[in-house]
């Protein structure tokens, strides 16, 4: 009795988890690319400490070296990557098709380091110099065409040389070349070698304010006097900088859950400040210039989902997707679950009044029998019928139900032995 009440039960259920399963989010992936940069850079370093935090969720990933910016934007819209550190500026000219943000993480200063000798005021003195200019895949090379345009310099206006970061420095350095234009964070390791070299010097950007107007997604940022090395006192004087900025970009499709963990570690990574930022200021959204994620907007609305500041991260993602299935199942169990008793305790009362027509039917017979051996016929059969009632097994809360009925049976078969004594004692 009980299978048969509950197994239709258990099957409706079954298939509402199956159905609900096609709706159902799927599971973050085991593995992720990272796409950057160049070896020993800003980008490169930075890329390894989220491969880190991912790698402790028990996510495989494998870091890509690329040319820089430019590739990685690039790889996030061929899917050749999943995750990509891309510059602020770069998407404009690239495009960011099937890309999203998860916001700005660091400011990265647009550096134009020059020999003393080459006497560089602005960037329109880099005419006929000859420029480390980063490669045609890096960001730097990107923002330099940008920003030299604003003063009317083009391309063949200087002598480009495909180097970038401690490559750049060494090459200004040597007197290799005039100019170096590099992007980079405050902790690379040349930049100090370069402010405290007495043959070369940093131009300070005294348009910054101007340029930040002109292009929304650069900000002016101050270098500040001893801020690299106090002892040293490097830089000598505070200097005005212009700056892009570092941005977490994914492919559109990249799990929400994976999402949430780069900026969970962006937080921990960038929140506390840097040389160019006070602490609070990065992550952020309003710097970034590809589309922000649908996760990225909720994240910097409401924080970390509840089930997430309290679980560990399979845990809450694990029931963040199944949530899908609580609608169908209290929508199907509640109904279910209040009629399983009723239907039980109809079967089972079923099993003991269904032999009343029997009852009914042999007690009409024998009032209604003109002979001694019809109504003989029916105590007969009324005998079977209690032997029969003996048989039937019920729970012992319904036993009260069988034994009524068994009295009933004898209450009737008594009813017929009267009957038929009374037409014995008239025929007498």
């Amino acid at each position: 009795d009980f299978i048969r009440v509950y197994a239709p039960i258990i099957a409706i259920v079954g298939l509402g988890l199956i159905v609900a399963t096609m709706f159902m989010d799927p599971a973050p992936p085991k593995r992720v690319v990272i796409a950057s940069g160049a070896a020993g850079g800003t980008y490169a370093a930075t890329a390894e400490k989220y491969a880190a935090a991912l790698r402790e969720q028990h996510i495989e990933v494998e870091v890509l070296t690329t040319a820089g910016a430019v590739e990685n934007l690039e790889r996030l819209k061929a899917g050749t990557a999943d995750i990509g550190i891309v510059q602020t500026g770069v998407a404009s000219g690239v495009g960011a098709d099937n890309v999203n943000s998860l916001g700005a993480v660091f400011y990265e200063p647009f550096w134009v380091f020059h020999r003393v000798s080459a006497d560089m005021k602005h960037l329109g003195d880099i005419r006929g110099k000859k420029v480390a200019v980063g490669s045609a895949g890096s960001g730097v090379r990107v923002l330099a065409n940008l920003l030299l345009g604003d003063w009317n310099v083009k391309p063949g206006d200087y002598k480009p040389v495909e180097l970038s970061g401690q490559a750049a420095a060494e090459a200004l350095l040597k007197g290799e070349v005039d100019v170096a234009v590099v992007v980079s964070g405050a902790g690379a390791p040349w930049l100090a070698d370069l402010l405290a070299a007495k043959q070369i010097a940093l131009m300070p950007e005294a348009h910054a304010a101007a340029i930040g107007r002109r292009h929304p997604y650069l900000a002016q940022v101050d270098l500040y006097r001893g801020v690299i090395d106090p002892a040293r006192e490097l830089p000598a004087e505070t200097t005005p900088l212009i700056a892009p900025a570092a941005q977490i970009a994914v492919r559109e499709k990249l799990h929400p859950a994976i999402q949430q963990l780069l900026i969970e570690e962006a937080y921990a990574q960038h929140g506390g400040g840097s040389v160019f930022s006070p602490p609070g200021l990065f992550p952020q959204p309003g710097l970034a210039d590809i589309p922000l994620s649908s996760e990225a907007r909720r994240y910097y609305k409401n924080g970390p989902s509840f089930l997430k500041r309290f679980l560990p991260y399979n845990v809450a993602n694990f029931l963040e997707r199944t949530w899908v299935l609580a609608i169908p199942l209290v929508t199907l169990l509640i109904p279910l679950v209040r009629a399983a008793p009723p239907l039980m305790k109809w079967r089972t009362r079923r099993k003991i009044y269904v032999w009343y027509l029997d009852l009914r039917r042999l007690e009409n017979e024998g009032r209604s029998a003109e002979t001694g051996e019809a109504r003989n016929e029916v105590r007969a059969r009324l005998a079977d019928l209690q032997a029969e009632t003996g048989k039937v097994q019920v729970p012992l809360s319904y036993t009260d139900d069988l034994y009524r009925l068994r009295a009933h049976i004898r209450f009737v078969s008594e009813l017929i032995e009267k009957l038929a004594a009374q037409d014995r004692y008239l025929r007498v």
